[in-house]
């Protein structure tokens, strides 16, 4: 594998500028490790044809210097965006040989901005899993492994191909979308940075809608740097997307001063699960003394209403998701199914949506319709919604009474194997997002930074969660927090 695929973004950056690689050559590099890496399941539609022809593109920018941050960084798009005239399946056979029309927003402003797309990234069927086993495509695997077994780990989900890509170093960054924790989760479980913004920050216009209230697309990079110059690149208003924020977009790489002194970060009593490995509590606790170190006023908090996040998210998510999938019904685009002599068109609904949905799609769409009909609305979906307002209110006032930014575990264990919970009872899946669906519900920017390895060698994250639209803070303190833990570990090439 070439050495350029190992930049971080900052650097392929300062590189390009420098004239000391071409954007040709960077792109070419990740193009051969893509095509070496099959056995990651990473990338889904590989585009090398695209990818040159905007690398071509951004070198004549570059030396006309007229270039932008991105200009010339190759990127993976995860499969949930819309990409004119590229597959964009959501992972999903009911999806199968869909090709849009129009580009997503956020693949527009990255492309306007002179990135390279390198081809589309596998992730759990529309963006419903934890460990990206429920893909049309087949699974997305770990680069990383325990110790000297060779068991296939998940690399978490929904984002598994871009966190598994990043991490690999088949690209320099990725794509991804967050509705409980699926850039986060995956970032943590994959020793990658991955940025979760404020809800409204980044256009939905043009991304597979999975629970539209909580979906927000973000970066999945190699640094907090990155995650600061691609996520500059993602943000701002779109006019197109009715929940998009008018706000203007700082510079958060100058904001990265990696000076918190005098900042005041909430440890939360409520994150204390039972159960929960020494290793994590250890990790919480080292990151929150580096935090200490470098200037921070610690502060224990509480945010009661924590218990009940998980429960509300799995009632309003699936609640959404079966709303938006009512569209693929096998009449206007996608897959339909093959119909016998008198059927109707409730039997090409019924046929269409068997054959195209996988079993944890179907699953939240009957739990989503469930809790939605007329006897249970207000029974499930409207307390749902009263929670939501109370898990909002309790960061709402935690932020009131001074504090910048909150510190929790990311996940509740390392990266687990691929088919470790196939038996197991769905909700042993959904507790993996115990640490992130509170920023969701809540609409508040989070971040995953690598902090530590477990016993066998596997990536560990923290998370930061910061104040609404304050993306430049939480990114100055994930920064001191990431240079005070110096993760520098990689995955020992075995693919």
């Amino acid at each position: 594998m070439s050495e350029l695929t190992k930049l971080t973004i900052a650097d392929a950056r300062d590189k390009l500028a420098a004239k000391e690689i071409t954007a040709v050559e960077l792109t070419q590099s990740c193009l051969d490790a893509i095509e070496a890496a099959d056995a990651l399941g990473a990338f889904v539609h590989k585009t090398p044809e695209v990818a040159l022809d905007q690398a071509k593109a951004a070198d004549a920018r570059i030396a006309s210097g007229t270039a932008a941050p991105m200009t010339g960084i190759p990127l993976g798009i995860k499969d949930l965006f819309c990409t004119k005239g590229v597959n964009s399946q959501a992972a999903s056979a009911i999806l199968d040989g869909f090709k849009p029309e129009y580009e997503s927003t956020i693949t527009q402003q990255l492309f306007d901005a002179g990135a390279v797309m390198l081809g589309k990234l596998n992730m759990d069927e529309f963006a419903m899993g934890s460990s990206n086993e429920t893909s049309t495509y087949g699974n997305a695997v770990n680069p990383w492994r325990r110790g000297n077994d060779d068991t296939a780990l998940t690399p978490g989900g929904s984002s598994g191909g871009s966190a598994s890509a990043v991490s690999a170093d088949l690209c320099l960054g990725a794509t991804g979308t967050d509705t409980g924790g699926s850039i986060r989760q995956p970032a943590a479980f994959t020793g990658i940075v991955g940025l979760k913004p404020t809800y409204g920050r980044c256009s939905r216009w043009g991304v597979v809608a999975f629970a539209s209230s909580l979906d927000q697309a973000g970066p999945m990079v190699k640094s907090v740097r990155d995650a600061a110059i691609m996520g500059a690149a993602m943000m701002g208003h779109d006019p197109k997307d009715s929940t998009s924020a008018d706000l203007p977009v700082p510079d958060f790489e100058a904001m990265l001063t990696g000076d918190i002194k005098g900042k005041v970060i909430g440890i939360p009593k409520e994150y204390r699960m039972d159960g929960m490995p020494d290793e994590i509590e250890t990790l919480w606790a080292d990151g929150a003394a580096m935090l200490k170190d470098a200037g921070a006023e610690l502060r224990d908090i509480s945010l009661p209403h924590t218990k009940y996040a998980l429960p509300a998210y799995y009632v309003i998510a699936p609640a959404e998701a079966s709303s938006n999938l009512a569209r693929y019904d096998g009449v206007r685009f996608g897959h339909r199914a093959k119909l016998s002599q008198g059927d109707g068109i409730n039997e090409m609904y019924e046929k269409t949506r068997a054959e195209g949905f996988g079993p944890e799609v179907q699953r939240r769409v009957m739990i989503g319709t469930y809790v939605l009909s007329a006897g249970f609305y207000d029974a499930y979906y409207n307390r749902a919604r009263k929670v939501r307002a109370l898990i909002k209110k309790d960061f709402e006032d935690v932020f009131a009474s001074g504090v910048d930014a909150i510190l929790t575990p990311a996940t509740p264990s390392a990266a687990f194997g691929l088919g470790e919970m196939a038996d197991a009872d769905p909700v042993q899946m959904y507790l993996n997002d115990v640490f992130t669906v509170t920023v969701n519900l809540a609409g508040l920017p989070g971040i995953s930074v690598p902090t530590g390895v477990d016993r066998q060698g596997l990536p560990l994250g923290l998370q930061l969660i910061g104040q609404p639209w304050e993306e430049g803070d939480l990114l100055n303190t994930a920064y001191a927090l990431e240079t005070a833990a110096g993760f520098m570990e990689k995955p020992q090439r075995w693919w």
